[in-house]
C-alpha cells in the first residue's frame, strides 16, 4: 500500500529539488573561477577609498547585502542606486573609490548613466555579471562572469539561482578582502557587540597614529644621548633612527636603554653612536592596516609583546608611530 502524496510532501520534494539544483550551480561556478576573480580582488584591495556597490532590481538588493558584508568585515563600502546617482547621490563617490556593479544581463538603460559617471571620476569598475561580453563587462576594468545559469524553480525565469550565485561571489570577495587586510574572527566579534557596528570597523592605523610634528627621530650618525633626548621629548618610549634619505634603519626604546645600562653601565654610553645599540629590525606596519590587526601584531610579537609599531610608507620612510595605549583607550583589542 503506497502512501498518498500530500501538498506538504510534494512541497518538500520541490524545495529539496530546487536546493539541490542551486547547489550544483554553485559548485559549477566555483569550478569555473579563474584569474579574473584574482584581478577583481586585486583591484578592490588596492583602492585608496571605498567600495561603491551598485545594481538595480534584484541585483540591487543583492548589492545592498554585499555592501553591508564588506563594511562589517573591515572594507568600507556603501550601496549606490544607479538612478539616485544621477539625482545627487553621485557626490558620495570620490577619487580613489572602486565600483562593484552587479547586473545579470550586463545591459540595460539603468547602467547608461552610472557607468559614464564612474569613468568621468576615474573610478575603476569591477563587473559581476552573467555575460563576459556584455556592455557592463566591456566598460569594466575587471570582470567576474559566472556564465549562463538556469533559474531554479520553474517559475518563469524569476531570479533565484543567479541572485544566489551573485551573493555568494560577493561573500567570497568580502572574506578574501578581509584576509588581505588582516581581519580575523576575533575582530568581527569585537566589532559586533549586540549586532551594532561601531566606527572601529573602519578604523585604520593612519587614523590613530602619532605623526609629525614631534615624531621622535634621530639621525643614524647621532649618539645615544641625542636618542635619549628624543625619547623624552616624544613621550612614546622610543626614538626612530633614520639615515640621510629619511628611511628607517632602526629604533631605540626606553626598554632597550634599561637593558644596556644593566649590561654595561653608564661608562661612555651616552657618547656611543646610536647605530651601535639600536634595534635594526623594528616591527613596522602599513598605515592602511586595521587597528585591530595592529593590536594583534603587538600582542603576538615574538619573542614577546611590544607596545608600539612604526608606520612606514612604501619607500620605507617612517610616517608615524602607533602606540598600544592609544588603541586600548578606544577599546580595540
Amino acid at each position: 500500500m503506497t502512501r498518498a502524496t500530500t501538498p506538504a510532501t510534494s512541497g518538500v520534494e520541490r524545495a529539496r529539488a530546487l536546493l539541490e539544483e542551486q547547489a550544483r550551480a554553485l559548485a559549477a561556478v566555483a569550478g569555473r573561477l579563474d584569474e579574473s576573480f584574482g584581478r577583481a580582488l586585486a583591484l578592490l584591495a588596492g583602492r585608496q577609498g571605498k567600495v561603491v556597490v551598485s545594481g538595480v532590481g534584484k541585483s540591487g538588493l543583492v548589492a545592498r547585502k554585499i555592501a553591508a558584508t564588506l563594511t562589517s568585515t573591515g572594507t568600507p563600502a556603501f550601496f549606490l542606486h544607479p538612478v539616485e546617482a544621477l539625482h545627487g547621490d553621485a557626490g558620495l563617490v570620490e577619487a580613489g573609490d572602486v565600483a562593484l556593479v552587479l547586473s545579470k544581463s550586463g545591459a540595460g538603460d539603468e547602467l547608461d548613466g552610472v557607468l559614464p559617471l564612474f569613468a568621468r571620476l576615474g573610478v575603476p569598475v569591477v563587473a559581476l555579471t552573467e555575460h563576459a561580453d556584455s556592455p557592463l563587462a566591456r566598460a569594466a576594468q575587471a570582470v567576474i562572469a559566472f556564465g549562463p545559469l538556469a533559474e531554479a524553480g520553474e517559475i518563469g525565469g524569476a531570479p533565484t539561482t543567479s541572485t544566489l550565485v551573485s551573493m555568494a561571489l560577493g561573500d567570497a570577495l568580502a572574506t578574501a578582502l578581509a584576509r588581505e587586510r588582516g581581519f580575523k574572527e576575533d575582530d568581527f566579534h569585537f566589532l559586533h557587540p549586540g549586532g551594532v557596528l561601531g566606527r572601529r570597523a573602519l578604523l585604520r592605523v593612519r587614523d590613530l597614529m602619532h605623526r609629525e610634528p614631534g615624531l621622535p627621530r634621530v639621525s643614524v650618525d647621532e649618539t645615544v644621548h641625542a636618542a635619549l633626548l628624543a625619547i623624552m621629548a616624544g613621550r612614546l618610549g622610543l626614538a626612530l633612527v633614520v639615515d640621510g634619505a629619511g628611511s628607517l634603519c632602526g629604533i631605540l626604546t626606553d626598554g632597550d636603554l634599561k637593558r644596556i645600562l644593566l649590561a654595561r653601565g653608564t661608562d661612555d654610553l651616552f657618547a656611543t653612536p646610536v647605530e651601535a645599540v639600536m634595534n635594526r629590525a623594528p616591527r613596522t606596519i602599513d598605515g592602511e592596516a586595521l587597528v585591530a590587526a595592529a593590536v594583534r601584531a603587538m600582542e603576538e610579537n615574538e619573542p614577546g609583546p611590544i607596545t608600539a609599531l612604526v608606520v612606514v610608507d612604501p619607500a620605507g620612510r617612517p610616517e608615524g608611530v602607533l602606540h598600544l595605549h592609544d588603541c586600548l583607550r578606544l577599546g580595540v583589542r
